[in-house]
């Protein structure tokens, strides 16, 4: 709103509007704007849901120090909503296809993951939506994130761009140059580490050609961008176990997608580092730099011992603004190194589901291959062995949240370096 309205006052020349023109400004105070309101409202949210004796409900698991959680307010998902919500609204430009879509798919997540919470705190169900209802929610808004990056005209991707010359500095790309011999395309490209171009295009996948093999590329894309969006919001909800390990793994990957989002949106970065150039992309620097904000500020209260949980009101949604970040933005393909951390919880849930089924059908016993899932409550029960001398044992919870954030880092720098890996 306050983007919109210095670029509707621009005439009168008032001093400092000038500012908000500049990508890099805009998206410094997103950051430290949901910073501050996650702090000082979090505060006021977390009173509140004491006072309305909203508290998470903990079954006994055997782990260490899990019962003397019982009773922390839960629903925390709410602050951080509003802490991003708010600086996006005041500091993005919401004309901006890809600020709408992912400002949308944010609400519809939070609802999700709110209608979740409400029936397990207040109709007393623990068990909350279906999976079936929640994966058809999920469903539903990921198939309208693809159907939108099918037919919108403001979803491009600009193909042989030759940049001549750097002009002038600029509000939306930062840069404006001399661009030649660019082509303007509707594409089912999409980035890909290892190969030259860093560049894959679905139609690869398409067994047909001609019209056919349009339409088909088309259908995989969107089924592919229903698969992502849909595996990082449950990902994210099964990281959710610890104190402060879903909301600062969610820190670190909203980093790099703000980078990432930030680079591809600029023609000169984009063709320096030969990159898929986005027109547009850039402005989701600004509502990841506010995500960011939002999620350090809220691991003010939520690190070990937490003050309040984020419960599904917060982890739905943090997976939700990632997956269509990914997809908005050509990186979904990466997602398994950058989340690796939600990856590795995510497929240690279905190794442990179909292994205690089928060796239960085998064996009239079912059995496990970890201690118990998600991943980070194995190492809660059985531990890990000492990188030099000694037994595994149980880790500390602090402990381990804080080496799954330096896993999550390194996957990160690992993600960013391959830009630059042919």
């Amino acid at each position: 709103m306050i983007y919109h309205l210095f670029e509707y006052l621009k005439e009168f020349d008032i001093p400092g509007q000038g500012l908000f023109h500049y990508l890099s400004f805009r998206a410094i105070v997103s950051f430290t704007t949901a910073l501050l309101i996650s702090i000082f409202a979090g505060r006021k949210i977390i009173g509140w849901l004491q006072k309305k004796q909203i508290g998470e409900t903990i079954r006994d698991l055997g782990l260490e120090g899990q019962m003397q959680k019982k009773g922390t307010p839960t629903m925390g998902g709410v602050i951080i909503f509003v802490s991003v919500v708010i600086p996006v609204l005041f500091f993005a430009d919401l004309t901006n296809i890809y600020t709408m879509l992912l400002l949308i798919s944010t609400v519809w997540f939070f609802l999700i993951g709110f209608a979740d919470d409400y029936i397990k705190v207040f109709k007393k169900n623990k068990e909350g939506m279906s999976e079936k209802g929640k994966l058809v929610a999920q469903g539903l808004m990921a198939l309208a994130i693809g159907l939108a990056v099918c037919f919108s005209d403001q979803i491009v991707v600009r193909e042989n761009v030759e940049v001549t010359e750097t002009i002038e500095i600029t509000a939306d790309s930062t840069v404006v140059a001399t661009v030649q011999n660019q082509d303007v395309v509707k594409s089912t490209t999409t980035t890909i580490p290892f190969v030259k171009s860093h560049e894959f295009d679905y139609k690869y996948l398409s067994p047909f050609k001609g019209t056919l093999g349009w339409y088909c590329k088309w259908a995989i894309y969107v089924l592919m961008i229903i698969v992502v969006i849909t595996a990082c919001s449950n990902g994210v909800n099964l990281t959710d176990g610890m104190d402060g390990l879903a909301a600062g793994t969610s820190a670190i990957v909203g980093v790099v997608l703000g980078i990432f989002a930030w680079l591809g949106g600029n023609v000169v970065n984009a063709d320096y580092l030969n990159i898929m150039y986005i027109p547009g992309s850039g402005e989701l620097a600004v509502f990841m730099s506010a995500l960011v904000g939002a999620l350090i500020g809220f691991l003010w209260y939520n690190t070990y011992p937490a003050q309040v949980f984020m419960g599904d009101t917060g982890s739905l949604m943090l997976g939700g603004i990632i997956g269509v970040t990914a997809v908005l933005i050509r990186k979904e393909l990466l997602i398994p190194i950058l989340c690796g951390v939600f990856f590795a919880e995510s497929v240690s849930v279905l190794m442990q589901r179909f292994y205690f089924k089928y060796t239960k059908k085998r064996y009239g016993e079912g059995r496990r291959i970890f201690k118990m899932a998600p991943l980070h409550h194995h190492y809660q029960k059985e531990g890990i062995p000492a990188l030099i001398k000694g037994p595994a044992k149980a880790l500390p919870e602090a402990k381990i949240v804080t080496r799954f954030w330096i896993v999550g880092m390194i996957l990160a720098v690992i993600t960013i370096a391959l830009l630059k890996i042919r």
